[in-house]
């Protein structure tokens, strides 16, 4: 009787439409449609059937972090607001957020959830589109089209916010005395402003902007997916990375599983080098002998040339390695323009109170890839959903929602070997 009953059960589950569930740490949301393939989740399966020691793919905490999801309209939104007094009023300039990805958008849900009127502008240099930023690194392991990174359209998702969306549009300086953002698409007057620009990729003296790629936006790697071809029709291209770090080496790692030939150069020993202690790199290397993957540490790029239609990279000690592509992989480095043109205090990064997100100017906020809290950055995804909610309070007059600043669980996304690192 009771084998019936679990096999009636059973049909039921399997007949259920597929529901997806929200880390409440990062935002990342698991459907269970697409499974997790590199976590050993494969498509279908269900969130009942998980394991209770499996990790967020991207930051690492456990499935008890994670709650049912529905994306949430405007009208859902209005209907769950309590205790804050809505800020908007008659003519008010609103918030304007500075930056589409994953931190400027989790600002306008923040918002949103605490006051369904308030105007929102969003200013990005980009369409705008909701991706996750991690699976770019991991996209073509998993077979994935770059167009299917895309979970929904900036203007889908500005519709649905109600947010202003100004796509393709450059943020030039910000005039603090008048409260002002000047754009390529003109002046924009705001309550507050919300920095969530992120960081840009670090590029070396020696590497010219125009002969390599910076893997940190979707638009980006889209480009070199398209230069790469596929390997069924083009054949294996070989791609030089400068720099093994966290994005280096998963770039490696996925593009050598997509057929391409990899040579992957640091300054440093081992890959992964900042987790030396726990060993990550000894055990990529060991994962990574059957790929084609070549690492060779403890050499400098001295120059990097194009000669008949390909790239010759020279390193200060006279090695030569030869390519189709090179990509940049050597750190994040936050553009200082924004800040100095407000004045705002600057620390190795737009600096922060800890507490409220707030910077030196009372009606600016930062938040994401771009701050520094007494001094060290904020890159990792799992800090953004706590930090929008605390500058949301903030802005909307809300019970205090104090971030706290806290070591990060690193996944790191190599599929060969995931590696989980603190």
């Amino acid at each position: 009787m009771n084998a019936s009953l679990n096999t009636i059960a059973a049909a039921v589950q399997a007949l259920a439409p597929w529901q997806q569930y929200i880390c409440d740490a990062c935002g990342y949301i698991y459907n269970e449609a697409d499974g997790d393939p590199d976590g050993g989740l494969p498509p279908g399966t269900r969130y009942a059937d998980i394991p209770d020691d499996w990790a967020c793919p991207l930051c690492g905490v456990t499935k008890a972090d994670f709650t049912p999801w529905t994306p949430p309209s405007l009208d859902a939104l209005r209907a769950n607001i309590q205790g804050s007094a809505p800020v908007a009023t008659r003519g008010a300039a609103g918030v304007v957020i500075v930056g589409a990805g994953r931190a400027g958008w989790q600002m306008a849900e923040a918002l949103r959830t605490l006051d369904a009127d308030l105007p929102i502008t969003m200013v990005t240099a980009c369409a705008g589109d909701v991706y996750d930023k991690p699976m770019l690194s991991i996209a073509m392991a998993r077979s994935t089209a770059p167009d299917q990174l895309v979970k929904e359209s900036g203007a889908a998702a500005a519709a649905r916010l109600n947010v202003r969306l100004l796509g393709h549009t450059h943020a030039v300086r910000i005039c603090a005395d008048t409260q002002q953002l000047r754009t390529t698409r003109g002046v924009l007057r705001f309550d507050r402003l919300v920095l969530a620009h992120g960081a840009q990729a670090y590029l070396p003296a020696a590497l010219p902007a125009a002969l390599c790629w910076r893997i940190n936006h979707l638009a980006a790697y889209q480009k070199l997916r398209a230069a790469l071809g596929q390997v069924d029709e083009t054949g294996p291209k070989d791609v030089t990375i400068v720099g093994a770090g966290l994005i280096g080496s998963e770039l490696a790692n996925d593009l050598a599983l997509g057929g391409h030939r990899i040579t992957l150069l640091d300054v440093q020993a081992e890959p992964l080098a900042r987790w030396s202690a726990e060993g990550a790199g000894g055990q990529l290397l060991d994962a990574w002998k059957d790929l084609a993957i070549r690492f060779v540490g403890g050499v400098q790029v001295a120059q990097l040339e194009q000669l008949a239609g390909r790239y010759r990279i020279t390193t200060t000690c006279g090695q030569r390695f030869a390519a189709d592509q090179v990509i940049a992989a050597a750190g994040l480095a936050t553009p200082p323009r924004l800040a100095q043109s407000a004045q705002l205090t600057w620390d190795n990064g737009i600096a922060v109170d800890p507490v409220n997100l707030k910077t030196s100017n009372e009606h600016i906020h930062a938040m994401g890839d771009c701050i520094a809290i007494n001094g060290q950055p904020s890159r990792f995804i799992e800090p953004i959903a706590r930090q929008a909610r605390a500058i949301a309070a903030d802005i909307c007059g809300a019970a205090p929602a104090p971030y706290e600043p806290r070591a990060a669980v690193v996944r790191v996304k190599t599929t060969s070997r995931p590696l989980t690192l603190h």
